[in-house]
């Protein structure tokens, strides 16, 4: 290794809003168009098994940036309050630590150890922060310019049918994405500091509305695209918290998408189509930032990280965006790339959760993570002589929000071949073997001859929670 790349490395995180695992071609996934990203895949180590630790925005966010799982870090659902996190041990550090884009902090402005926050904050906020002006609504009013937001979507004749699937109208270098990844360019040729940074870059998209610019939207439209079917048999099967979200989805219209409970072949080919050409932009984007690395001679001494923060169902399983536990929605891509310290090409299937990027990212700094923390390193899984064992289960947890209102909490289990969805106070659950039944289409939670399985695994569920709460709980109590 040089001895620029002895060097504490800059550090570049990428996280994207609502992104599927299936939505890079390098990965096995040859309808997508992600040249930058099958460049990472290419050239760095994938994690392709890797389950976030909450179905939603902020709780997700939140574990990632501390290390904690939801019920420890107290950021339970979107709003809940957090300001502190592991980039505060980054600046200490000696690192210039700046985030452009989202990070769905709530205040959305907290500092969180950031030197430099140039927020820019979900597409369309109805429910909470309706007020806050970010750098995006800024410089869409300095232009005279009003958001395509779901208020103006409302009154489109065909809102009802849409999906949330609408074309970005306005200029091109306005549209979310686009706004962010020029931003950070722009940072990265700019910053003369004389010490390495940490850069978290946080496109709003592909998150609602699906709102790609025409010429990206046209890659797709007369693609085939994977759409599992969804049968009467499988609907009748879910819990009935989740009969009750496809009903709520339908009534209120979350990011400005109004579900539909038996939509057209071709309702769902065009929300697909649009929602992964919103994924094509941000890859044009990487390829954008990638190159003002490389202007700029950092890209030697660079590790970036590419993430998303959950999935989407995309009316798969017959259910809209989030907030179940189904692979589409807690299985997102994993990425570290950095020639000469991490191996190219390699694909690691090994069970691992989203918040482990912390620690990885605090060991490539030169620090050692906090005793408290929840998260492990991911280093060691690529480090030559390293030790690195996958974890033998991942969880996951929501609770009642003002999306899922028919429970009070819901958690996930899974290990490499079961998973269990348990609903507090609920007889009903969720079970299913993903070795006979990967699609996730045959609830066997009142399957006699799985009581086994299932025995185990609510034991699992138990002991996690508590073992984690022990084990944080001083931690915990000195945050809230």
């Amino acid at each position: 290794m040089s001895e620029t790349t002895a060097a504490r490395p800059n550090i570049i995180l990428i996280i994207t809003d609502q992104q599927r695992y299936d939505t890079i071609a390098a990965l096995g996934f040859d309808y997508m168009r992600t040249p930058h990203l099958d460049r990472l895949v290419r050239g760095g180590t994938s994690f392709t098994r890797c389950y976030v630790t909450a179905p939603s925005c902020a709780p997700s966010r939140a574990s990632l940036f501390t290390g904690l799982y939801p019920h420890t870090s107290g950021v339970m659902r979107n709003g809940d309050r957090w300001e502190h996190s592991w980039v505060e041990s980054l600046n200490a550090a000696g690192y210039y630590c700046a985030n452009i884009g989202k990070m769905h902090t709530w205040p959305y402005d907290a500092p969180m150890g950031f030197h430099h926050r140039f927020v820019v904050e979900n597409k369309d906020r109805f429910l909470e922060g309706r007020e806050f002006q970010d750098a995006w609504d800024q410089a869409l009013a300095a232009r005279g310019l009003v958001k395509q937001q779901r208020l103006l979507y409302r009154q489109r004749d065909d809102y009802g049918k849409s999906l949330g699937a609408f074309l970005w109208e306005l200029p091109a270098e306005l549209h979310s994405d686009n706004f962010v990844g020029d931003a950070a360019c722009r940072w990265i040729e700019n910053y003369r500091e004389d010490k390495p940074f940490f850069l978290e870059i946080g496109f709003p998209g592909p998150h609602p509305p699906y709102d790609p610019t025409p010429d990206a939207a046209r890659q797709y439209f007369g693609e085939k695209l994977p759409l599992s079917p969804v049968h009467e048999a499988e609907l009748a099967g879910q819990p009935a918290a989740f009969k009750a979200l496809r009903q709520h989805n339908v009534e209120v219209d979350h990011d400005s998408i109004v579900h539909d409970l038996d939509p057209t072949e071709a309702q769902r080919h065009r929300q697909r189509a649009y929602y992964l050409a919103n994924v094509t932009m941000i890859d044009e984007k990487l390829g954008e930032i990638l190159a003002a690395l490389e202007q700029t001679g950092r890209l030697e001494n660079s590790v970036v990280i590419f993430t998303s923060d959950h999935g989407d169902c995309l009316t798969d399983h017959g259910h809209s965006q989030k907030w179940t536990m189904y692979e589409q929605v807690t299985r997102v891509p994993l990425i570290v790339w950095s020639p000469g310290r991490v191996p190219a090409g390699r694909q690691i299937d090994g069970l691992c959760q989203l918040m482990d990027v912390g620690p990885t990212i605090l060991e490539l700094a030169g620090l050692q993570p906090a005793s408290h923390m929840a998260a492990r390193s991911l280093r060691p899984a690529w480090e030559p002589g390293s030790d690195w064992q996958p974890r033998d289960f991942v969880y996951a947890e929501q609770a009642r929000d003002n999306n899922l209102t028919s429970t009070e909490y819901m958690s996930m289990v899974r290990d490499t071949r079961w998973k269990l969805v348990h609903l507090f106070e609920d007889a009903e659950g969720q079970l299913f073997d993903l070795e006979a039944d990967p699609d996730e289409t045959r609830n066997l939670w009142d399957d006699p001859r799985h009581e086994a399985e299932k025995n185990r695994l609510l034991a699992a569920l138990r002991e996690w929670r508590i073992a984690t709460s022990i084990r944080c709980k001083d931690h915990t109590a000195s945050h809230r």
